[in-house]
This record gives structure tokens, sequence and C-alpha cells, in this order.
């Protein structure tokens, strides 16, 4: 599975919206065929874009809990020693 990136949004709208079109005029032209076709790629055009939205989301609400230093974590000192 492909995870698309952010810088490819506006692209991916293109895509949707000219599938949306096609749609239009291959049900106007009673392309059935066709308009299976277009319905299947207009899903999978729409799943990257939820993909997308939901990551961005999810990266709003990333909180950085910083990095402890060494003397932070060490619990051991040399009065603990037998």
């Amino acid at each position: 599975m492909l995870r698309p990136e952010h810088s490819q949004r506006p692209r991916l709208v293109e895509i949707r919206d000219n599938l949306l079109d096609r749609i239009v005029e291959a049900g106007s032209e009673g392309w059935l065929g066709e308009l299976e076709k277009l319905h299947t790629r207009l899903a999978g055009a729409e799943d990257k874009l939820s993909q997308l939205d939901d990551e961005a989301a999810r990266q709003a609400n990333v909180v950085d809990l910083g990095m402890p230093s060494f003397s932070q974590i060490t619990v051991r000192t040399t009065a603990d020693r037998p």
C-alpha cells in the first residue's frame, strides 16, 4: 500500500474532479462499463484524500515529550552499590 504525500493533495483533488466530470459524461452516453471503472477509480482517489486528511489530523495532535537527559534516566548511584 502506497501512502500519498501531502504535497500531492492538489493533484489528487484535480484527479477526483476530472473523474466526476467523466462519470457524468459516461452516464449521459450510456457507457456502463466505463461508469463502473470510473466509480472504482473515484473511490480510490477519495480514499487517498481521506488518508491525507486523517494523517494531517493525527499530526496536529502530536505532543513532543522531549528527550530525557542521561542524569534523568539513571537510577543507580554509587551509594546504591553493595
